[in-house]
């Protein structure tokens, strides 16, 4: 595998995350080096990179091999595997790599990462923060889905819960699923806490698994 001295950008990992990543990237006409395990995964960009191979582990010695040591910025989207994860990052840094980002999955993992050297992103609060305030501002009730069983929402309150708080409400606790934002009136909050009181016509945005997300919309019409 023989590479120019410098690419701007590694990808390691072609989850959901990494792929939009390195599309995104690829089309902007943005040199790109992937790796990812999937040679399905692989095949699927190679229209968009030369440089995109399937790696069996990523040991150090695989990585130089696929020339990661020549990227200027190195992001590795592996999140869900914690252990893998912060191996890999270790083994990017010790490689002498200018910049180094970190997808991470809870705020517990971030922390390591950052303290091996790393640049820590958390794409799925962050999206979802975002989604949030698109969804409020366009005033168009929506369903977005984060990944293959998580999604977002919004859904209107009824007057089950019209005067009750937040912890109240026993929303995260009966259903699983975390309020990201609420919207009265005119005003949107993203800083939930639990003593927020729910008023009429309120619309609370929602983050959790499909199926608990359906449930939550059953209870209120009733059907349940």
């Amino acid at each position: 595998m023989s590479h120019k001295p410098t690419i701007e950008y590694g990808i390691i990992g072609l989850g959901r995350f990494g792929y939009s990543l390195a599309t995104t990237l690829a089309e902007a006409k943005r040199e790109v080096l992937v790796l990812d395990s999937s040679e399905s995964k692989i095949k699927q960009i190679r229209h968009l990179t030369d440089n995109a191979f399937v790696v069996g582990e990523l040991s150090k010695e695989t990585l130089e091999e696929a020339g990661i040591q020549n990227c200027e910025t190195v992001i590795i989207c592996i999140g869900e595997k914690i252990d893998v994860s912060i191996l890999t990052t270790l083994n990017v840094i010790s490689m002498g790599v200018p910049k180094v980002i970190a997808k991470a999955i809870s705020v517990e993992q971030g922390k390591i990462l950052e303290k091996i050297g790393a640049e820590v992103i958390y794409p799925e609060h962050d999206m979802a923060l975002r989604l949030a305030n698109r969804l409020l501002t366009s005033g168009v009730m929506d369903y977005i889905t984060l990944n293959d069983d998580i999604a977002i929402t919004e859904v209107k309150i009824n007057s089950k819960f019209v005067g009750q708080s937040i912890q109240q409400t026993g929303i995260r606790h009966k259903f699983k699923l975390n309020i990201i934002a609420v919207q009265h009136e005119k005003n949107t909050i993203t800083d939930i806490t639990g003593d927020i009181v729910l008023k009429e016509n309120d619309i609370i945005v929602v983050v959790g698994n499909n199926e608990s997300i359906r449930k939550f919309e059953k209870f209120l019409t009733g059907n349940h």
